[in-house]
């Protein structure tokens, strides 16, 4: 039985600023760039953007996808061919997990919105063994979130990064072996980032969701990792809890600004250690915003990956007005809402007593 796979194409071009944060997080510069979901591939048309607004070369780097949805497929291509992008997105529209197109594929960036809590993915005794779940538990038939996130590991090359958007339960679950299978991957040291976004970012869905962003190379050995000056980072994850950021645009929905994006990615790229001109500031810890957590700090919070957790509130800031002069304030107001209460009492009951409903 072979279930469909494909990403929310919608979600995907209509909130491009979270696809933009991907891409300024992951900086996928250099080296074979995969979607295993790419539905229309405004993932791989992002990242050739953010190359261009680097001034890095688009020609250092090849792009790699597939997509379940023959028409989605095409669309996909076309978006591709018309900007000038040559990709592999396999030789025909197919299900990621049972025709994996890209099997000897090793990804040095991975960048995708896979399907949120996929149910029914695969069959009780269906790829129960596979390759791809190598050291972990199978990943449940109920949800495909970790069936995704296993898969993307599996294509990362030894020095490779991915980001991606899940639902925020995958953060926390512990539902058919999820736990331990989110578990493990912590216990081997992958977990680079995790935010938490704000709520109505998305105009077809109101699932709440967060970034993933996984590395193989957190002890900065690679080529690429030393060329931009990235530190040690073994054992540390960062958390972020973005749920404050962002503007409203609507009455019901709310949008990352150019502003907000910066922001999240200076932190991640100062935590990292990374240099570029002008260079970042240094990282610090910032209450209610974010935390560099250890191992040890994840192992005691039940292996739990949301931000919430880790940052804390943020400092309440001093306004320089003593508690004395806040008290007499406070309570002068009180008073006289008070004696307009009174007032108001009054009038109601001789409005009362005039309709013959007094006392």
């Amino acid at each position: 039985m072979s279930i469909m796979v494909t990403s929310d194409d919608s979600i995907l071009f209509r909130t491009p600023p979270v696809v933009n944060l991907i891409a300024e997080m992951v900086e996928p510069y250099q080296g074979k760039i995969y979607d295993p979901c790419c539905g229309s591939g405004g993932m791989f048309v992002q990242s050739i953007k953010f190359i261009e607004s680097h001034h890095g070369n688009t020609k250092d780097v090849s792009i790699y996808g597939q997509e379940y949805t023959s028409t989605t497929y095409k669309l996909a291509k076309m978006n591709l061919a018309i900007r000038g992008i040559s990709s592999n997105l396999g030789d025909v529209a197919a299900d990621t997990f049972f025709k994996d197109q890209h099997e000897d594929l090793k990804a040095d960036f991975i960048m995708a919105n896979p399907p949120f809590n996929q149910k029914d993915w695969r069959a009780a005794d269906e790829l129960v063994d596979d390759p791809r779940w190598a050291g972990y538990p199978t990943p449940p038939t109920g949800n495909a979130n970790y069936a995704w996130i296993l898969h993307m590991i599996s294509k990362l090359s030894e020095h490779g990064t991915a980001g991606f958007v899940l639902a925020n339960g995958s953060m926390s679950t512990t539902t058919s072996g999820e736990g331990e299978i989110r578990e493990q991957i912590i216990k081997n040291d992958l977990v680079d980032c995790m935010i938490a976004l704000p709520g109505q970012l998305f105009y077809t869905t109101q699932i709440p969701v967060c970034l993933w962003f996984i590395s193989k190379d957190k002890q900065a050995k690679s080529a690429d990792s030393q060329a931009r000056g990235l530190r040690n980072r073994t054992g540390e994850t960062l958390f972020i809890d973005a749920r404050a950021i962002g503007s409203m645009i609507s009455r019901t929905n709310k949008e990352l600004t150019k502003d907000d994006i910066e922001a999240i990615a200076k932190t991640y790229h100062a935590w990292r250690g990374e240099k570029e001109a002008g260079g970042y500031e240094a990282y610090s810890d910032e209450a209610g915003y974010c935390k560099s957590a250890s191992l040890d700090d994840i192992k005691a919070n039940d292996y739990v990956l949301t931000p919430g957790r880790y940052v804390g509130a943020a400092a309440i800031e001093d306004d320089g007005i003593s508690f004395e002069t806040k008290m007499l304030d406070l309570s002068q107001t009180l008073y006289a809402q008070m004696q307009e209460s009174q007032k108001l009492d009054a009038t109601i009951r001789q409005n009362l007593e005039v309709l013959g409903y007094g006392e």
